[in-house]
């Protein structure tokens, strides 16, 4: 029977005067996995630190399981002041890292001291850490790291941007391997290799996790129960997230058919009300409760079927072109002779690993970088709105709505007698509500600036558009919204994104990096992966040549290997397996030895560090190589 890890009944919490949940009551079993959903600013990440014990409710009993480890993984992560990338990750197993250290503290004394004692602790200690594995921590650590895209697990991790320092805190996370895993937007900084691997590595995991995320594809694969905080309410529907589509459209009708029923009998009330009926007798002084009630009573502001229709800026014959564009930091060749022609209706998604070039590509083609060779020429009727990752622009002691005036009081869509929609009206489709546009913008939550910085992009009524990861910290609310305003867009729209669900909806051209290359992939992301897929799958499978034809394709298959490097990686296959059975044979064999036997022991284990570090080296090298197979 699953035990209970963690259960909270009638929870509230509030920062200033903003109410976030009221009354609110949750439960994990151990291995749920749990998708917490809802818009910016409702108290998703609130509710995330009170589960894991960082900050308290302001009423409300919480109850956590005897003995249960959680780990919870911030958006801004806190490391030791001269920590490595490995070191800060391996620390996320303490009683391993007490371990291996007081192994080491022993074998160091030993060398003085030849008390009976000390070997025969240090051959407890060994067999403990085999038993944990802890003799492997470092290798698990690496690759972690690297299939997380960090490369050099020794570097300091305050040498790092905050987004590397986001993977490397994932990682320590997923090492430590806790009963409830509590991750607050997982994907955020990762390339959409990363984000695939950690999607199938948490669907292999098998204790609780709970999370915070606005990629779809991640939260419909991972969750098997979604929990919405909406209304300062919490909705549990259990399901997945298309699951949770399904059951919360019907529950939306009902709410809607309930809330119409109240506003007619309101009226009705209201209108008796109003003849001046006298409110003596106890069943008038209920009536009147009652529309007081009614009055006070928080209304919907579920918003759908936004549509924008957008008219936008003329556009000219000539818009932007790029001929012959490249671009190297240092010795590091990010991309060489690219050619782009912009065209009106161009909807393309960038994609590539961390680190390829693709803000930069963006750059160069906005204006905002010069090539080192080739050149980009920007037509004189292109208007360029450019949304990054960064939020400058935002004046904080100013009120929202003031933010978006100063852009423009009106968006002119050259559509119809309602062309115009204001600065409000922006406001209210991109979920700000009427209360929050006099609000100062230092009031608002990360996620809500950022939506307010990029429509102050939108708001300067732009005919191009650079989205530089435009969906990091949005909640699926403003996904949405942002979906329908692009879905009506005549411009041209670029897009560097890792979020799958977006770039299936928003683009029909996929610039893929590939080595110093941009490759060009007709249709969404989708048909990118398809094609990717046909282009390695084996062709014996399909095929019926003969074959010798097979051993040909199968060679090209690899092509981004070299000769050389084809046989290295062929040998490192083979090479790791045989250091993986070396260190169990010596982890077996270091058991076996007399306990007074130092000499052998020590001997074992010097053989074992010498093997455990080459595996180490192995392993690195195996993964760079692996990543040009495709």
């Amino acid at each position: 029977m699953a035990r209970n890890l963690f259960s909270a009944q009638s929870l509230s919490k509030s920062y200033h005067e903003k109410t976030l949940f009221t009354s609110i009551s949750l439960g994990i079993m151990e291995g749920e996995r749990i998708g917490i959903i809802g818009k910016n600013g409702v108290g998703k990440s609130s509710l995330l630190k009170i589960i894991a014990g960082i900050e308290e409710s302001d009423e409300g009993i919480v109850t956590r399981g005897k003995d249960v480890q959680i780990v919870y993984l911030s958006q801004l992560p806190q490391f030791e002041t001269h920590e490595t990338c490995i070191q800060a990750v391996m620390s996320g197993k303490p009683d391993i890292m007490e371990l291996l250290e007081l192994h080491r503290q022993l074998c160091a004394s030993q060398e003085s001291n030849t008390d009976k004692h000390i070997a025969d602790n240090i051959h407890e200690l060994s067999v403990r850490i085999g038993l944990l594995n802890g003799w492997t921590l470092d290798n698990q650590a690496t690759i972690l790291l690297t299939k997380l895209g960090i490369k050099n697990v020794h570097c300091s991790v305050h040498s790092l941007s905050g987004g590397q320092k986001k993977r490397v805190a994932l990682a320590k996370a997923l090492l430590s391997e806790p009963d409830l895993l509590i991750l607050d937007e997982p994907t955020n900084h990762l390339d959409a290799d990363s984000v695939q691997w950690l999607q199938d590595h948490l669907s292999d995991y098998s204790n609780a996790i709970l999370l915070v995320t606005h990629d779809r594809y991640f939260l419909d694969a991972i969750s098997t129960k979604i929990v919405e905080l909406d209304n300062h309410s919490l909705y549990t529907y259990e399901g997945n997230f298309e699951y949770y589509l399904l059951k919360k459209e019907q529950r939306i009708a009902i709410e809607e058919s309930t809330a119409e029923h109240d506003r007619n009998t309101l009226r009705r009330e209201l209108a008796w009300l109003q003849k001046g009926a006298k409110a003596r007798r106890t069943k008038q002084k209920s009536r009147i409760d009652w529309i007081a009630n009614m009055q006070e009573k928080p209304q919907q502001t579920e918003i759908r079927n936004i549509k924008i229709e957008i008219g936008n800026k003329f556009l000219g014959g000539k818009l932007i072109d790029a001929i012959g564009i490249s671009k190297k930091i240092g010795e590091n060749v990010l991309f060489q002779d690219f050619t782009y022609r912009a065209a009106p209706g161009d909807r393309i998604g960038i994609i590539g690993p961390n680190g390829a070039g693709k803000s930069t590509l963006l750059n160069v083609l906005s204006g905002r970088m010069q090539p080192d060779e080739g050149y980009v020429s920007i037509g004189d009727t292109v208007s360029i709105g450019y949304f990054d990752q960064e939020v400058k622009t935002l004046k904080e002691q100013m009120t929202v709505i003031g933010n978006l005036r100063e852009i423009a009081e009106y968006i002119d869509t050259g559509i119809g007698k309602d062309r115009f929609i204001t600065a409000k009206e922006l406001l209210d489709r991109f979920q700000f509500p009427s209360k929050q546009h006099h609000s100062f913008v230092h009031t608002l939550s990360g996620g809500e600036k950022r939506r307010l910085a990029m429509l102050m992009t939108l708001m300067s009524n732009p005919n191009v558009l650079f989205f530089d990861e435009p969906t990091n910290d949005f909640d699926i609310a403003t996904l949405t919204a942002l979906e329908e305003y692009l879905e009506y867009f005549k411009g041209v729209l670029l897009i560097v994104s890792h979020d799958r669900s977006f770039l299936d909806r928003t683009v029909e051209t996929i610039y893929s990096f590939e080595q110093d290359r941009i490759k060009e992939y007709p249709g969404n992301y989708s048909a990118y992966l398809e094609k990717v897929e046909q282009r390695t799958r084996p062709l014996h499978v399909h095929s019926s040549e003969p074959k010798q034809q097979h051993v040909k394709h199968n060679t090209q298959k690899k092509k981004g290997l070299t000769f050389n490097e084809k046989r290295e990686f062929e040998a490192l296959e083979q090479s790791i397996q045989d250091q993986e059975i070396a260190l169990k044979d010596i982890e077996l064999s270091m058991q076996e030895i007399p306990s007074h036997d130092f000499k052998q022991f020590e001997e074992l284990s010097q053989k074992q560090a010498i093997i455990q570090q080459k595996l180490d080296e192995s392993m690195v090298r195996w993964l760079e190589l692996s990543e040009k197979l495709t």
